[in-house]
């Protein structure tokens, strides 16, 4: 494995040899273009401290970035930065061969630590409302699909303050899969999951990546995915 040294705060390691939501039609597989994540030069500051800086970094179709590093360091301001909701005090974000009439969050799925759901409403109405908002295809059957998916079709009538936290992360995690979009933000998407579920959600992640999706996801454990780089944020601050 090689690495690339990033703007002197950073390190990609590559292996060998190998928002406002978009309320309307989504674009199925079969349409999808090549695209770049693109960060340039990138600052993003918290308050008066600077969390991120100097950072560039590409991330095309097909590939999934790993980001990884201590806590402090910037996995979840970096990937919050990506989706639109922190502004950069430098450098910038762009999305190349997407839809130039839609922002990046109206083209990414992002998910942070908290599941976007509802304790009062059941598990399928939950996912109803992420398919009406996001402008998912496919209906019923697309969602029901989904939640056998994450098995979760049982537990469809149960109210989501029901569900153990294991659950109610892969209710959180089932609009990914009922609404097309190209690039994938999550951070910690593991947490609360079991071994079972981990590796459920590493094969929908090498699935979407290998249809040509993007994803970019903060981690503190390997999610055991086929192919992957890694961004490694923190390592010349902790050294210097």
């Amino acid at each position: 494995m090689r690495s690339l040294a990033i703007a002197g705060t950073s390190s990609l390691r590559w292996p060998r040899p190998e928002p406002p939501p978009y309320k309307g039609r989504s674009r199925r597989a079969s349409r999808r273009t090549h695209v770049q994540l693109i960060a340039d030069q990138l600052e993003v500051a918290r308050g008066a401290r600077v969390i991120i800086r100097d950072l560039s970094f590409v991330v095309g179709s097909g590939e999934a970035l790993l980001l990884t590093g201590p806590n402090g360091a910037g996995k979840t301001t970096l990937i919050r930065a990506l989706a639109g909701y922190l502004a950069p005090s430098a450098g910038t974000v762009r999305l190349e061969g997407g839809d130039a009439e839609r922002e990046i969050a109206e083209q990414c799925h992002y998910i942070g630590h908290l599941n976007g759901t509802k304790a009062s409403l059941t598990v399928e109405e939950n996912l109803s409302f992420w398919v009406d908002y996001l402008g998912g295809e496919g209906g019923g059957g697309r969602l029901d699909d989904a939640l056998d998916r994450m098995n979760l079709l049982d537990l469809a009538d149960i109210p989501a303050g029901y569900l153990s936290a294991g659950q109610k992360r892969r209710l959180g995690l089932a609009r990914l899969l009922v609404a097309e979009r190209p690039v994938w933000l999550l951070d910690e998407p593991t947490v609360s999951l079991d071994s079972a579920s981990v590796s459920l959600m590493a094969s929908i992640v090498d699935e979407h990546v290998g249809k040509g999706g993007l994803v970019v996801a903060a981690t503190h454990i390997p999610l055991g995915l086929a192919r992957t780089k890694e961004l490694r944020l923190g390592t010349a601050a902790r050294g210097s």
